[in-house]
């Protein structure tokens, strides 16, 4: 077997995947009309995480489809969810690092899918780098594979060298640093195009073709050396590292003059041949020594051996050619069929997309807008038609119409249109429902204002704890403030905190309204005798056959015409919804990107620009009618005279009441229903925030772990002190010569640059964005003047979160061992300090 190298894999912490991911879908994806249940595909990306995560330690080819499953969850799934957002605090430790003797590592916590997949990726490509060095090279399929693996391994280290800095945007552990990524890629490279001389023997290819393969493996081993061997990235790797390459480089340079010798053999080149033996054997010796092991390619060097002794006892008896010095001959030619592959699109055989409900981000924004720009013009011209119809309806009140013409006969009975109105209050409740609903409000209120405060509480409480333990630590608390990182969580909570205040006042104008029209209404809730009872007596003059009462009569149908089409209009304009989410996704994969403001404002123009046009034709169609009814009107008052008295004012205070019951009605079930969808908005925003406190709460403890396993390395024992038992008594007669002692060695000293903190950081910033760019947030649109309060209270859809914030602070420094000897001449008994010296003072 070959002596090929692997990558170590970092290893991870166990996460609740389940409840956060939960949490951000129903937060962002479902709303009450349309749910989004991914409980299964959560549960099951949970499991394929677990599997993922531990059995790539088994290091089987098996392993590897496993972990690919997982990738491509994750390639898929950060393209329909905001990667910043999935607020779980994903822990990788450095793949390098061996820890120290407390147990720690060098760590990374970042709350991101993208840190998560950049972690998978990187073990995807360890793993492959583990399977191919286990490959047999005495296999065809066995060297295939370990061919492909390994090209596939430097292209995910290259692919992770130009993203990763700008995906994580922070420093990363010393794997993921780019000049490590790129070591790593090049030696794969190297490694693979080794494969490939092995293949060639294997398949016994021409020599000439051997020996160009293993002259660019020579080379791509020497560019390897040359990175790995820098000062900022040697002290990273395995200590056997660097040798075995720098020994591979040799054995690779020894094998291509092995193999030309053999071409110089059949060309009858005799010199040549020598020349290029004796430089094989000495290159095959070198690689020995530099590697330390002795059989690094051990058979070959054996046969370039053979073959000099032979071929220079044929020299000496036979040919008698000169040697030419090796410096003068032809280089060997090079051929490179190893090749750093790009990153597949999907990695596993057979992918299924748990999440293929979701539609990818740039989508769901796409079509949040849209939902937007249409909310506001069903508001907007709803209110229209509302505010038209209650102007209306105060002009007809005032007139006592259509009471006033509808008994003219001289009777003192109560109208029809007053005892259809009462009888309508009765059907929906009367005012026991509307006090009912009244009642109800400030518990609702309460609800949503308890959800907020508990939230401002997790938000404030979290920032104490950050200023507290900063105040503590100084400027050894390296991770970012809260203040930074909560920034967008505080301005929604205010934006919250205004629609709230916005319906208390919203509130207030229901209760108003409610104590102005409160007598009529309870009237109107009466039996009819009772209603009759009420109602002063009187005679309203009998001009039953006049024109002016015909006009009115005939105005009052025209009214009741247009109220019916209004609500027509209304219902049409609720109703109506048209599927944009076919129409973006096409132009995603047309165009690759979604405009939605052209797509949106052509479809909503198409879509509602009739329903618009009728709105406007049915509000020009009133004012009108309102001309005509004022003039029928004064004619039917002339006829009639003023003889009604307070029976006529009465009637008309019942016809105000009845319409303001009709909007009280309508305007608490919807302020119930803005309640209710708010107490929804605030549990899922109360969720995002406790997903935030304990992202947090974790970057804390572990922080504090390594601040405290740090102030505990800087800690020393004294030396220890002779003990008394050790001191005998004094003995007269002369002590023997002491055998000289050996010189004190030297306090070991930690190698430089190697750090051992634990890296924390809050939300990263998306790809591109600035630290003080948070993400577009939806501002509700204003009231519109004279609509009722609760069917324009603005409440938000749905709220982005801050991504981005500055990166944590550089590494921190290897604590020193203790200085100071320790006696050179331990008494009897007593333990000998390990190697090292003893180990910091854990306390």
């Amino acid at each position: 077997m070959a002596e090929l190298l692997s990558v170590p894999l970092k290893k991870p912490s166990e996460v609740d995947l389940v409840t956060p991911l939960k949490n951000l879908i129903q937060s962002r994806y479902s709303t009450a009309d349309k749910p989004e249940d991914c409980a299964d595909a959560i549960n099951e990306l949970a499991k394929l995480r677990n599997n993922a995560i531990w059995k790539v330690f088994e290091k089987y080819e098996s392993s590897l489809e496993i972990i690919y499953g997982y990738y491509d969850q994750l390639v898929s799934l950060e393209t329909k969810i905001p990667a910043q957002e999935l607020q779980v605090p994903f822990k990788w430790k450095d793949a390098f690092d061996k820890g120290s003797i407390f147990g720690s590592r060098i760590s990374l916590t970042i709350p991101s899918l993208s840190y998560e997949k950049v972690c998978i990726l990187f073990n995807v490509a360890a793993l492959q780098s583990a399977v191919a060095a286990g490959q047999s090279i005495e296999n065809d399929d066995a060297l295939k594979l370990a061919a492909k693996l390994f090209q596939q391994s430097s292209g995910i280290f290259n692919h992770l060298k130009s993203t990763v800095m700008l995906t994580i945007q922070q420093d990363p552990t010393p794997d993921l640093n780019p000049d490590v990524l790129g070591a790593l890629s090049g030696l794969m490279l190297a490694q693979a195009q080794e494969i490939f001389v092995h293949k060639a023997i294997h398949d016994n290819m021409k020599d000439s073709i051997v020996a160009k393969l293993a002259s660019q493996c020579e080379d791509l081993y020497g560019e390897s050396l040359k990175v790995f061997q820098r000062e900022n990235l040697k002290h990273i790797w395995e200590k056997d590292w660097i040798p075995l390459i720098a020994g591979k480089q040799a054995a690779l340079h020894a094998v291509a003059e092995y193999y030309q010798s053999l071409v110089c053999r059949n060309s009858k080149l005799i010199g040549e041949e020598i020349a290029r033996l004796e430089q094989a054997v000495a290159l095959f010796q070198t690689a020995q020594q530099r590697s330390g092991k002795p059989s690094l390619f051990q058979e070959l060097q054996h046969k370039a051996q053979r073959n000099l002794t032979e071929v220079k006892k044929d020299n000496d008896f036979i040919y008698h050619e000169r040697i030419p010095d090796i410096k003068s001959v032809d280089p060997i030619g090079k051929a490179q069929p190893a090749k750093v592959l790009p990153l597949p699109q999907h990695m596993s055989q057979n992918f299924n997309d748990l999440f293929s409900e979701l539609v990818p981000v740039a989508v769901h924004q796409a079509l949040a807008a849209y939902d937007v720009r249409k909310t506001e013009i069903v508001n907007a011209e709803i209110g229209r038609l509302r505010e038209s119809t209650t102007t209306l309806n105060g002009i007809l009140a005032s007139l006592n119409l259509p009471a006033a013409i509808e008994v003219m006969d001289g009777s003192s009975g109560l109208p029809p249109s007053i005892l259809e109105k009462a009888n309508a209050v009765s059907q929906l409740g009367g005012i026991q429902e509307l006090e009912k609903m009244i009642r109800e409000l400030p518990d609702a209120l309460k609800r949503n204002q308890d959800i907020l405060d508990e939230t401002d509480r997790m938000l404030n409480e979290e920032k104490q704890a950050d200023d507290s333990l900063r105040q503590q630590f100084k400027e050894r608390w390296t991770r970012t403030p809260s203040d930074k990182l909560n920034e967008m969580f505080r301005s929604n909570a205010t934006k919250y905190r205004q629609i709230i205040n916005n319906a208390v006042e919203a509130d207030k104008v229901v209760r108003e309204k409610f104590e102005t029209h409160k007598a009529g209404i309870q009237l109107l809730s009466q039996s009819p005798s009772e209603l009759q009872a009420a109602v002063p007596q009187g005679s309203s003059g009998n001009v039953t056959n006049s024109s002016a009462v015909t006009a009115l009569r005939q105005l009052m149908e025209e009214v009741e015409t247009i109220k019916a089409e209004r609500d027509a209009i209304e219902s049409e304009l609720k109703d109506t919804n048209f599927d944009m989410k076919s129409v973006f996704l096409s132009a995603l994969a047309k165009d690759g990107a979604v405009s939605e403001p052209v797509l949106s404002v052509e479809n909503l123009g198409q879509t509602y620009g009739p329903l618009q046009k009728q709105v406007k034709e049915s509000v020009q169609k009133q004012e009108g009618l309102v001309e005509r009814i004022q003039q029928a009107h004064s004619q039917f008052v002339q006829e009639r005279g003023s003889t009604a008295g307070g029976r006529e004012s009465k009637m008309c205070q019942l016809a105000a009441a009845h319409d303001a019951f009709r909007d009280l009605s309508n305007n608490l079930t919807e302020g119930t229903k803005f309640y209710n969808d708010l107490t929804q908005l605030l549990v899922a925003f109360q969720n995002k925030v406790s997903d935030y406190c304990f992202a947090r709460k974790t970057e804390k403890e572990e922080l504090l772990k390594d601040l405290t396993q740090e102030s505990s390395r800087q800690a020393t024992l004294p030396t220890p002190t002779q003990p008394s038992y050790h001191s005998g008594p004094e003995v007269k007669k002369e002590a023997p010569p002491r055998p000289p002692q050996p010189a004190q060695a030297p306090t070991p000293q930690a190698p430089p640059g190697v750090p051992y903190p634990v890296y924390v950081q809050g939300m990263p910033v998306p790809y591109g964005a600035s630290t003080s760019t948070p993400y577009p947030s939806f501002v509700p649109p204003p009231m519109p003047q004279g609509y009722n309060p609760y069917g324009t209270m603005p409440y938000p859809s749905s709220y982005n979160y801050p991504g981005g914030f500055p990166a944590a602070p550089g590494y921190g420094q290897q604590q020193q061992p203790p200085p100071g000897g320790y006696p050179q001449q331990p008494p009897s008994g007593y333990q000998q300090p390990p190697q090292g010296g003893y180990p910091p003072n854990p306390w």
